[in-house]
């Protein structure tokens, strides 16, 4: 591949053919991953250090812990929200690669209808993937982290069946997701938002025609 399909390339993602697709550029780009990266790993960083039970023995809370988050939340959580990220961005690079092989500019999708469908059909897939993992994160993550936990631990201690554990930070992980379903509806209504300015933009064109 040459420079200028390099370069054409580079251009096509960081200058998308419309202005909302160059506010959710920049909105993926900073806003969202600065607030994974950072923020997601603040709330969910030193959990099983202060995950407790009652009563507070290591053993105990180490087995409820494992039992409460049986994949560290390092390794799920942000795994799942990056891999995310990763998967509704493909749709847009894939077409933007094409269009860097064919030399298609900004002008021609408005010119040419068979750009402008193809386009618009990597925007609704981009779409269709976000509905996806907003259906995924509910079932997986629900809506609300509950601040008590009760641990079956009648394998490890017959004193005791049912332990009350104390979830930290409950009320900030709850936010949390709340954030990152937010962030998912504000990007499906840019996409949508996206897909009627190219329609918009295509019909104007056709007028000055």
């Amino acid at each position: 591949m040459s420079l200028s399909y390099i370069k054409n390339f580079y251009e096509g993602c960081v200058k998308p053919p419309t202005v909302i697709s160059q506010f959710h550029t920049l909105f993926f780009g900073s806003v969202r991953m600065f607030f994974l990266g950072v923020l997601g790993f603040a709330v969910y960083g030193n959990e099983a250090l202060h995950f407790s039970c009652d009563p507070d023995k290591r053993e105990i809370n180490l087995f409820c812990y494992n039992q409460f988050r049986p994949i560290t939340p390092q390794k799920f959580f942000c795994v799942f929200w990056a891999l995310q990220l990763v998967i509704v961005l493909v749709p847009g690079a894939i077409f933007h690669l094409y269009a860097a092989c064919k030399s298609i500019t900004q002008e021609c999708i408005l010119q040419k209808p068979v750009y402008t469908v193809i386009y618009i059909l990597s925007v609704l897939l981009r779409i269709s993937l976000e509905v996806i993992a907003f259906w995924l994160q509910i079932h997986l993550f629900g809506f609300q982290v509950k601040p008590l936990y009760l641990c079956d631990a009648g394998s490890l201690w017959k004193k005791f069946t049912i332990i009350k554990c104390m979830v930290p930070e409950h009320f900030e992980k709850t936010i949390f997701l709340i954030a990152m379903y937010a962030f998912t509806m504000i990007t499906v209504v840019l996409c949508v938002a996206e897909v009627f300015e190219i329609i918009f933009r295509r019909f104007c064109f056709l007028i000055r025609q």
